[in-house]
């Protein structure tokens, strides 16, 4: 293939190709690197335990967001057994390799694919990588970015390099229009939905189309984020004149000249027209109503107005014990409407929609109205810049005003204890803005459907699940 007819991943990949390791295997260098507490502190621990130092500190960044207590008034002790020594080791290791850290007290602090981009960390056409599998979200600015586990940290913190194999390419068209209350988070689970959990494994995922050209950029993070789901490497929209636009005032963004040198190369990063993907989907936004899990897979998904699935219906039997074990795990049955089941808690947060376009969202759902007397309703910001902001506007107000409870910025109920050691009761059922249902994943025995932060905040209006288009039309 030419160097003319290159795709969006081709031409950063190529870019960033340090040697040539021989068969699939690269040595790429990594421009940005961010550390939270968890990951981040093993690989700071592990390079000071062979006595190596940090080899580009400016290039790397740090902040807390995993293992935070997120109720009001937090401290530097969260109730997570063994959290704060992760916390110690992380201030320590940034204080002695000179790494900006934003701690509890810093106005920059929040979950580290939100602050990314948020700050103008993360840029277009760079490698970035974090300890942590959504690190794929800061794609939807379109940066080549990438999940490593703490040994590859430590890897990066002493050469800023990694040795990786090269995925191969697939691009998503997504074209038609979505309809309302339809978001980014409906669009990339009606796409696992359809291609499987599996779907783009081996690839990295270009998103295109002309509904992800016409959509902001804190919808192409969603759409990027949940590639992760989709099992793909890492997922990419190409910059323009949305991203531009988005990244032009950030902090850390190029300025002045360098603004204009780094927008005209970012803009010939674009795939070429002719470029040869080796997978390829296209799913019409059209009709498409909003989407929620009914399983413990983010493929067990239907659209709001659909009944849940009948294994017998499907002519895989390891699809069919996979759908038996997740009704039996949910205590659904096939056949059942997923609008009007239950809800036990209702949960807006998460790397993948607690940015202010997912909280303006839900408050417009929200305003006048009270969260159901059966239902806890928790939001917790994705930054602590996004709860400000949110607070300023008046947004927070609708939230405690419904009866949602008003959280700091952290990872909080996405994942079962990591909001300062609090888990949802065992049983319960949660209906979810993040990115992850299975087993026991927001708690023992709990079931989790994830859906739109729409969905999600007009559930816990009715006390079960709903569809929001009855107040948005």
């Amino acid at each position: 293939m030419s160097a003319e007819k290159l795709t969006f991943f081709d031409k950063v990949w190529g870019q960033h190709v340090v040697a040539d390791l021989g068969g699939k295997d690269f040595l790429i260098h990594i421009d940005r690197h961010f550390l939270h507490e968890l990951s981040g502190a093993l690989s700071l621990q592990g390079i000071k335990a062979v006595n190596q130092s940090v080899r580009n500190p400016e290039l790397t960044f740090a902040t807390l967001d995993h293992v935070l207590d997120t109720f009001p008034g937090r401290d530097d002790n969260p109730a997570m057994p063994g959290s704060a020594a992760f916390i110690r080791e992380l201030r320590e290791g940034c204080t002695r390799s000179d790494i900006p850290l934003f701690d509890l007290d810093d106005p920059r602090q929040g979950i580290v694919h939100v602050v990314a981009p948020e700050q103008g960390i993360a840029l277009p056409g760079c490698t970035f990588a974090c300890g942590d599998s959504h690190t794929c979200t800061v794609g939807g600015i379109g940066a080549l970015a990438f999940g490593v586990g703490p040994s590859d940290g430590e890897v990066i913190l002493a050469s800023q390099c990694l040795t990786m194999l090269k995925p191969g390419n697939m691009r998503v068209n997504f074209e038609g229009r979505m309809g309302k209350g339809v978001f980014a988070k409906d669009l990339i689970l009606n796409l696992i939905r359809r291609i499987s959990a599996d779907g783009g494994s081996g690839y990295v995922v270009e998103f295109d189309g002309p509904v992800v050209r016409s959509m902001p950029i804190e919808g192409r993070l969603t759409l990027c984020n949940m590639a992760a789901e989709f099992s793909a490497r890492s997922g990419l929209v190409s910059p323009d004149e949305i991203t531009f636009n988005y990244l032009v005032d950030k902090p850390y963004s190029p300025k002045g000249d360098l603004w204009e040198a780094a927008v005209a190369h970012w803009t010939g990063l674009k795939t070429h027209p002719e470029a040869i993907f080796q997978k390829e989907v296209t799913i019409d936004c059209s009709g498409m109503a909003p989407q929620v899990t009914w399983g413990t897979s983010p493929e067990h998904t239907v659209g709001i107005d659909e009944l849940i699935p009948d294994p017998d219906s499907e002519c895989s039997e390891q699809v069919r014990k996979t759908m038996e074990k997740a009704l039996l795990y949910t205590g659904l049955r096939p056949g059942q409407a997923i609008a009007g089941i239950g809800i036990d808690v209702a949960f807006i947060g998460s790397c993948t929609n607690s940015r202010y376009s997912d909280l303006e969202a839900a408050a417009e759902i929200l305003k006048g109205r009270r969260v159901a007397s059966n239902v806890k309703a928790i939001c917790s910001p994705g930054s602590t810049e996004v709860k400000h902001r949110a607070e300023r506007d008046g947004i927070a107000d609708i939230f405690k005003e419904a009866g949602f409870e008003w959280r700091e910025s952290g990872c909080s109920l996405c994942m079962s204890g990591s909001a300062g050691g609090e888990t949802n009761p065992e049983g319960s059922r949660v209906i979810s803005s993040t990115n992850r249902n299975f087993e026991n994943r927001q708690g023992r025995g709990v079931s989790s459907h994830l859906a739109s932060p729409t969905t999600v905040a007009y559930s816990a209006i009715k006390g079960y699940i709903a569809d929001a288009r009855e107040v948005l039309a």
